[in-house]
Formats: C-alpha cells, sequence, structure tokens
C-alpha cells in the first residue's frame, strides 16, 4: 500500500447537499424552505428563542438555582474506603494515586460511612463531625 492509493472507507464521505439546482435533484424550486414566510427569504431570520415578540420560554420560566463552578475541585472519601486503602499517613497525593479522588481536586473530606479499625493520620484532609470522632475514637490523628 502507498499513500497515493489511500482513500476513505466506502461510505464514509457523503456529497453536501445542493439546493436550488433543479427539480432533478428533488431540491429544486423551493430549496426545502416550503413557501413564502420569513424563513423562505435570503437573511430572514431571527435569533434563538426567539418567538416573534411573544415573551419567549426561557424568560416565562422562573429563575432558580446555582451550581458553584468550585464543587469539581473538591472531593470526599469515606471511612471505608481509608480502611482498604491499608496507609498509615493518607494525604491528597496517595488518595490520588490509589484512585479514590480525581486529579483535578484540590480539597478532600472525610465522610462518616463505613468501619474504621485501624489508626490512621490524615494531612492536609478534612473530616465531618461524625468522622473526626470515629478517627479519633480508633487513635487517629490529624496533622
Amino acid at each position: 500500500m502507498q499513500i497515493n492509493n489511500l482513500k476513505p472507507a466506502e461510505g464514509s464521505k457523503k456529497a453536501r447537499r445542493r439546493v436550488g439546482r433543479g427539480i432533478g435533484s428533488g431540491l429544486g424550486k423551493t430549496a426545502g424552505r416550503g413557501h413564502k414566510g420569513q424563513k423562505s427569504r435570503a437573511g430572514g431570520f431571527h435569533k434563538v428563542g426567539f418567538e416573534g415578540g411573544q415573551m419567549p420560554l426561557q424568560r416565562r420560566l422562573p429563575k432558580r438555582g446555582f451550581k458553584s463552578q468550585q464543587l469539581k475541585y473538591n472531593g470526599e472519601i469515606t471511612l471505608g474506603e481509608l480502611e482498604a486503602l491499608g496507609v498509615d499517613e493518607v494525604d491528597l497525593l496517595s488518595l490520588k494515586a490509589a484512585g479514590l479522588v480525581r486529579q483535578i481536586v484540590k480539597h478532600v473530606k472525610v465522610v462518616k460511612s463505613g468501619e474504621l479499625t485501624r489508626k490512621v493520620t490524615l494531612k492536609g484532609i478534612g473530616a465531618t463531625a461524625g468522622a473526626k470522632a470515629a478517627i479519633e475514637a480508633v487513635g487517629g490523628t490529624f496533622a
């Protein structure tokens, strides 16, 4: 095989639609635009969401909610996952290496879910009140 023999797979390339090129093409006369009206004219169109002057749907509905873009930098880990991790000193890098939090995460918090039976030292990781009590109950510390 040479470079001059390469060609795309059969059926992968489709010719673009040529409108207004006669009755035999199936897209002659009105060229798929229908009859009359604003949308049939050259240059006659309106912005997305415009409803002819009627109050558009996106303005009729109430404004609701907000999702912070900072949430993607926060992660959480359970007590059960800490137990399964099997490391005595836990920090952000060890959690990322184990695949328990995403690489983009900057802040991690431990939540009280599951059981923890061995002591661990958490460095630069937060915890909820219940999780903190559970960690300290088995002799764990926060650094």
